[in-house]
Formats: C-alpha cells, structure tokens, sequence
C-alpha cells in the first residue's frame, strides 16, 4: 500500500475515533442533564404532596362545609327524569346496560374532543358504585393458558396513554383482561374521559376489567392536583353532585388485586405491619387518607394500613422507615417483601405509584416492579410509559411506548425543570437567606460550594445534586466561591406586590396551591370570584392553622387592589397573576 494511502487511512481512523469519542461525551452529558432534570421534577413533585397531607385537615375542615351527602338511592331513571338532554346535544346517549357498541361510541366521542353528557355521567356512576360495592377489597383472578393479563400504572388523565395502549394491546375482554392499578386521576386534562371509559368497560366485563384505589384517587387530592378544577370546568351545572357521587365511587375501589395466588398488585407498597388479611376484612369505603375525618379516624391502624398501601415506595436498603420525601407511608426494604412474601406464599409484588424514565423499574431481586403508564409526565419527552403482560407462568412481560406529538430537546425539559425549582426556592427565601447566613460569619455574602450545598439541602430537602446544579442556581466568584444572594438575582416578582412585605409575597407563593384549593372551596358557583369578606375570613383560619404571620395591612390592602369594579369582590386569577408565582426571568441589574 503507497505510504500517502496509508498515512490518509490512519488519519480517517484517528478522525473517526475523535469523532466517536466526542458523540459519547456529548450523548454522556445530555443524559446527566436529563437526569437531574427528572430529579428535580421528582423532588419537587414529592415535596408538594408532603405539603399536601400536612395541610389536608385544613382543607377537609374547609369542604366538609359543603353540602357533600349524596342519596344512596339515586337511580338511572331518577336521574333520567331530571335532567334533560337537549337536541342539540350530538355526543354518545347511553342506554344501560351497556354494551360494547357504547364503549366504542364514548372511544369515539373522546378521540374527537366531545364531552359525554352529564345525565349519563351521572347514570354510568350511579352503576358503578353499585357494582363496586359487591366486589371485594382483595380482587382474586387467575390466569389460564388461553389468556395473559395486562396490569396498567399511573395514568394521571393522560387520555392518550391508554387509547395507545388500547390500540396496541386491544380492548378489554374476556379474552383480555385488565388490572389498572390506581391513579386515573389530577395532572392530566382528560381525568373524567379516562374514568368515564374504565368505568364502562367496568360495568361491560365486571370479571375482566378490575381497578385499584391509588392516592389520587381521593377528593381532598383532587382538590389540589387538579381533577376538580377539571370536572367543575366541564360539568358546570351538575359538577357538584358529580363530584360528591365519584367521592363515594372512589372510596368503594378495591384496594388490591391477587393473581394466581402469587402476584400482589397494588397502588403504592407495603410496610412492616403490613396485614392482607386485615386488609380484607376491613369496610373500606370509611377509611380515606384524611385524617380530618372523625368518622375514619376511630381506628389508627386501619388508617395506616390504607396508607402504607397506597403510598409507600421501595428502596434498596432493609428495613421500614417513614416515606419523608412524600410525608406518608413509608420505605420498605427486601427484607420486607421477603418477609410479607413468605406469610402470603407470593412470589412478586407489582406496584406504580413512582415516575420511572422507562416505564418501568424491577428492584428487590427481581420480586418488586414498579409499572408507570404515564409518559412525557412532566414534559414532553421526559419518560416513556409501559404496562406489563402476565403469562400463566406469572413471567411478566414489559411493553414501552411514548405519546409524542413533537419530541423536546433536553434543554426544553431542563429549562422547564430548573423554572420549577427557582419557584421552590424564592417560596424559601427567608429560611435559606438564614442557613446561609450560618456559614457566612464575617457577613460577606459570600460561602464555599459545599456550605451553599449544604444550607440548600437542609432547607428544600430535596436530596438533589446541588453541586451539580450549582452554574445554573448560584452565581460563583472568581476565587470560587457562591454568591449566595444570586440565587434570588432571577425571581422577580410583578406589580402590584412591591407594596407588600416581602415576607407576605414569599408565604403567599410557598402556599399559592393551598390558596387555589381554597379559592376552589368558597367558589361555591365557579364563577372565578369570592367576596373579599369571605377571603378574609379564610385566610385568617388558614394563617393561623399553619402559624404563620398574618401581615394583614399589606394583604388587605393588594386584595383591595385588585378588586378593580369595586364590588366587593376579586377573580382569582387576577390574584394570582398579583403575585406573578410564575417569576419574571430577569437578570440582575433589573433585578
């Protein structure tokens, strides 16, 4: 070979190795940016709902003033006697019993946008809590060799999630046969559509279709995640007694599913206590997950067993400890599913409940796997979802896939990730400004990468990479050091707000979920608008169950403000664009 061809070869070769090299460094770091993406997302979303349970007796407190007694009686022709459907109406008219022609017609309907009407809303709950109620807590099936069954995790009203799933793995039957294991509901636009079409195939193959109760699948969660909001939206006239009726469909779901005598399914894991026959003697529809309750709380340990179940996740170290990321259930170790397993003769434990990047997870030496239906959950692109199919040999089987209009760059779920967590950490200015403040002892606003680490980590508590995550949070000097105060350089808050305390606008954006639920609860028409007494009231009750400062000269006077007709009342999105909670990215210098 002439030296020249030789000499050219080798400088391919070398070319293509820098190349190669330089597209795995760069596939490297886009996944490291990935992931801490989805972890910020995680955390976040897991901080929210410990918020979330150590205020809902305040919020149970607020909504139990509602008139939520729903008759027992109601019946499909009481219903049909009282609301009419107008000609004008072109959406599926049901006739029950349903059938298959029905399902495929609300299939149908919702592909193309169309509201089911509420008289058959009304109607298809009515028969759902009926056949509900004669259904165990404990749902017992069996595989035989003529058929698999698909267990299906969080769809958060992802409707396009389970039409995909439909459309790849078919319709439920008696030859197919479906277990969703909780969380249908909250996040998602499209939670009634996904709830009025597992209820229908429900009530068409009772023996086939089988539901689990999942965390979200209780009124006080719905009142913060979103499902009310939608069902209010959507059903504006009757929303209220739907509402109250899909409160007492959810508390008569079963609480766990058992194939073949060695397959646990259930919403969110076990504990050490954990007691499956307990469990299945229980009146389940008087335990919710509220401990404001009277009624459901006359027994602790029933409380707890619901808890455990529905909202525990599984590590890898052994032992139970207390779930503090998300503030109920707890953590369970190996030794614990090899414990329950070997009191109940099981032999895998499949549970949702977690977003997992690939739909899927198996832990505990292959006995726990966590299935999660939901994909681009919390943006687009950012996980693929999956479902499991079981074969008589209890072998499962993963099917992934990923609902995608448009695929997003790592940078777009990045941004929206860190946007997030910029919120998060302006909710805690005061108390970060203070851990700070601990490390700097000549007040030179000024402390090492790891002392900024760590106050970060002791006040959010969001097991992140701080580190990490440092160049896009943190401002660093030149002889690296964190310029601690930078991490509030890009949260500015909007008019009006700059006339009220600052301590007032950063409690205000820390409880800005809470505030919505309550604007929720007092809106009792859904009109967008509660009078400014009411609001008064409520925030006084609220400020004092949390202990926190009232501030009521400022508040008053931004609440006054915004009462633009000078009515005595205030829309409650022109409150909270007041605070502008979605901070203005600006840069320092306008800051």
């Amino acid at each position: 070979i002439p030296l020249g061809t030789r000499s050219s070869r080798g400088d391919s070769i070398r070319a293509a190795i820098l190349i190669q090299n330089w597209y795995r460094f760069t596939k490297a770091r886009l996944e490291t940016r990935r992931r801490y993406s989805l972890s910020i997302f995680q955390s976040i979303e897991y901080a929210d709902e410990q918020d979330q349970l150590q205020v809902c007796n305040f919020h149970f407190f607020l909504y139990k003033q509602q008139d939520l007694v729903v008759d027992e009686g109601l019946s499909l022709t009481e219903f049909e006697n009282k609301i009419d459907v107008p000609d004008s109406y072109y959406g599926p008219r049901l006739s029950f019993p349903l059938t298959v022609e029905d399902a495929n017609a609300l299939l149908h309907a919702f592909r193309n946008e169309q509201l089911l009407h509420a008289r058959y809303v009304l109607q298809l709950l009515c028969e759902t809590r009926r056949v509900l109620k004669e259904m165990p807590n404990i749902t017992h099936l069996s595989t035989s060799y003529s058929k698999e069954i698909t267990v299906c995790g969080d769809l958060h009203g992802n409707l396009d999630d389970l039409l995909l799933i439909f459309y790849k793995n078919g319709l439920p039957s008696e030859q197919n046969p479906y277990v969703f294991n909780g969380d249908f509901v909250d996040r998602g636009k499209n939670s009634m559509e996904i709830l009025i079409i597992l209820f229908a195939f429900l009530l068409i193959y009772p023996n086939d279709l089988h539901l689990n109760r999942g965390n979200h699948e209780d009124y006080i969660m719905n009142l913060r995640y979103g499902f009310t909001k939608e069902v209010s939206k959507k059903y504006k006239d009757h929303g209220k007694l739907i509402l109250c009726l899909l409160r007492d469909v959810f508390s008569w779901l079963p609480l766990a599913t058992i194939i073949d005598s060695k397959v646990l399914i259930l919403h969110g894991g076990i504990s050490d206590t954990t007691d499956l026959d307990f469990l299945n003697a229980l009146e389940r529809s008087k335990f919710i997950q509220n401990l404001g309750n009277e009624e459901n709380t006359s027994s602790t340990f029933c409380y707890l067993q619901i808890l455990d179940i529905l909202w525990s996740d599984p590590r890898s170290q052994n032992g139970c400890t207390p779930n503090k990321s998300r503030g109920g259930g707890c953590y369970f170790g190996p030794d614990v599913t090899a414990k329950l397993f070997e009191r109940y003769n099981l032999k895998m434990l499949i549970r949702s409940h977690e977003f997992k990047p690939e739909g899927y997870e198996i832990s505990h030496d292959g006995k726990v796997i966590t299935i999660f239906s939901a994909s681009n959950y919390y943006e687009e692109g950012s996980n693929r979802g999956a479902y499991i199919k079981l074969n008589p040999e209890l072998i499962p089987r993963f099917v992934q896939y990923q609902v995608s209009k448009y695929t997003r760059r790592v940078g777009t779920i990045e941004s929206s990730a860190l946007k997030s967590l910029r919120e998060k950490i302006y909710a805690h200015r005061s108390e970060l400004t203070s851990a700070f403040a601990q490390y700097d002892l000549n007040s030179t606003g000024r402390i090492s990468v790891s002392d900024w680490a760590a106050a970060m980590e002791s006040v959010l508590q969001l097991e992140l990479p701080w580190r990490m995550l440092r160049a896009q949070l943190v401002q660093m000097t030149p002889n690296g050091e964190a310029d601690y105060m930078s991490c509030f350089y890009d949260l500015k808050i909007g008019q009006p707000t700059k006339e009220v305390q600052p301590a007032l606008v950063e409690t205000l954006c820390r409880y800005r979920r809470d505030l919505e639920i309550i604007f929720n609860i007092i809106d009792k028409d859904h009109s967008g608008l509660i009078s400014l007494e009411e609001f008064g009231q409520t925030w006084k009750l609220f400020a004092s169950h949390l202990g926190i400062d009232m501030y009521d000269e400022s508040l008053d006077k931004l609440v006054l403000s915004i009462d633009y007709n000078k009515d005595g009342h205030i829309d409650f999105n022109e409150f909270l664009e007041a605070f502008h909670v979605v901070h203005r990215l600006e840069k320092k210098a306008n800051s």
